[in-house]
């Protein structure tokens, strides 16, 4: 049985409606919906909109950008879950495919774009991958960055024109975590980087708010994003209570480690 169509209330005084074509109706659905404005300008479809961005996951992508030719615009996933009209389900569903995308910048092999060989990352603080097949072929030195997969351009950092990080993207728009056990805890992200070795992490939502990092073993909070010994001195006990320094901000920027 085919799902149900989603379709706006023409009473939302929240949307902007207008007359026009769905332009992210690429496969011609004609969806019945009336059209939305997003926050970049084009009209939408809640199905045509839920269509689009599962694409953009199935392609591996951990943020929602405008398909409009040069429209660059990156939705946040607030506003896509609220004009899109996903449904709970929906919802996880797209969480836990931005998780998984993103968890791919931790992967230790990849492909080398120059070769098409596997490569093994020895520095996860170190986005400057070298390539020895290349390397020899090119009889130069050859890197490419780990994010981008495009030759490295730079010195410190990758200069390659959108070169983005999954896991910072999938921080950025990733929705906020509902604790089962954890009481007065609003607005903490679903996914957090360990603050010790930078990996993405996503909580179970049904035990206390402190996790074990399975690859550094760090003991940490997930709301505060201090390790788990200096949360509780701050405040004993207080394994399903708030911090006492309240909800940790979204990172911006993924820790390095330097261990093994």
């Amino acid at each position: 049985m085919a799902a149900k169509e989603k379709c706006y209330n023409c009473g939302d005084k929240t949307l902007i409606f207008v007359n026009g074509d769905d332009e992210l109706d690429f496969l011609c659905n004609d969806y019945k919906s009336p059209r939305a404005k997003m926050s970049c300008g084009h009209a939408v479809t809640p199905m045509s909109l839920t269509d689009w961005c599962s694409r953009l996951l199935d392609r591996g992508e951990c943020r929602f950008v405008c398909g409009q030719t040069r429209c660059d615009v990156e939705w946040p996933f607030e506003e896509v879950c609220k004009m899109a009209l996903l449904t709970p389900s929906e919802k996880e569903d797209f969480e836990k495919r931005l998780f998984s995308n993103a968890k791919k910048d931790y992967l230790d092999i990849k492909a080398c774009p120059g070769c098409n060989c596997l490569v093994e990352r020895t520095s996860l603080s170190d986005l400057s991958v070298k390539c020895t097949v290349c390397t020899a072929n090119k009889k130069r030195t050859y890197k490419f960055c780990w994010q981008c997969l495009k030759e490295w351009k730079g010195s410190a950092r990758c200069e390659n024109d959108g070169c983005t990080s999954n896991a910072l993207a999938a921080l950025k728009n990733c929705g906020n975590l509902v604790f089962e056990s954890v009481t007065g805890v609003p607005d903490c992200p679903s996914f957090r980087a360990c603050p010790t070795c930078g990996m993405l992490l996503e909580h179970n939502k049904k035990q206390c708010k402190n996790i074990v990092c399975p690859r550094c073993k760090a003991a940490f909070c997930f709301v505060c994003l201090k390790l788990t010994k200096e949360c509780l001195s701050l405040s004993p006990g207080s394994y399903f209570k708030p911090c006492s320094t309240g909800v940790a901000p979204r990172q911006t920027s993924i820790p390095a480690w330097h261990g093994k």
